[in-house]
């Protein structure tokens, strides 16, 4: 058995808890859009947003195997960790946790708990449980906007001109589409879509992009 630290931030109740450090789970997804293209082999795919990163874990307490803790009730050490779910008064949410264990480091919230009572004394009072859990991931747009180069907001991407380029080849490149090209001129206010001289910074909008004058959707 290895110790979890969790710790309620900034300045809230920390505790160290128990679990198996063979295994435990972090899953990450991402929400895709898939488009059909006509003529095309494949659909585009084009990434929406992130999900979040979750940490699942087991978790032990117990109160008769550990020589240093007395013959008691095993909720007297579960219900201080369940309590990482209640809502803070001032800020209307859980808290932010920090767990930790060695090279694991997660900035989270507790958002589910599955307790397990095991084993009990004469008189029926639970000295050991198992707790299954999960920790959802906190992101701090603050931070994450500093360690993420993102281009804009609305995921536009930021294109320079090189030698010999067309809006066609922009349009394969990033749309999968040579036809595609009229957003791009669009975007860009281009009188003449064939003249792109190098260095000129285009902007590359998503798809499917709307047409800001005549509000049509446009491919």
């Amino acid at each position: 058995m290895q110790k979890l630290h969790v710790k309620a931030l900034p300045d809230g109740p920390e505790m160290d808890v128990l679990f198996n450090p063979e295994e435990y789970t972090v899953s990450k997804d991402n929400n895709l859009a898939v488009q059909g293209i006509p003529g095309l082999s494949a659909p585009l795919v084009q990434f929406v947003n992130g999900n979040l990163r979750t940490l699942e874990m087991e978790l032990f307490f117990d109160t008769w195997d550990s020589p240093d803790l007395p013959k008691r009730d095993v909720r007297q050490l579960v219900d201080p960790f369940v309590h990482f779910m209640d809502i803070d008064s001032e800020q209307h949410a859980p808290p932010i946790l920090e767990v930790s264990w060695s090279s694991l480091q997660l900035r989270c919230v507790l958002a589910r708990v599955n307790q397990k009572f095991l084993m009990f004394s004469d008189d029926g009072t639970p000295v050991r449980a198992r707790l299954n859990v999960t920790f959802n991931e906190v992101i701090d747009p603050d931070q994450e906007s500093k360690t993420v180069n993102r281009q804009t907001a609305n995921f536009t991407k930021l294109h320079v001109v090189e030698a010999k380029e067309t809006l066609s080849a922009l349009a394969s490149r990033f749309y999968g589409d040579p036809a595609a090209w009229r957003p791009i001129a669009i975007a860009n206010d281009l009188a003449d879509p064939r003249a792109i001289a190098p260095g000129l910074s285009l902007r590359i909008p998503a798809l499917p992009f709307q047409d800001p004058d005549t509000r049509e959707t446009v491919r």
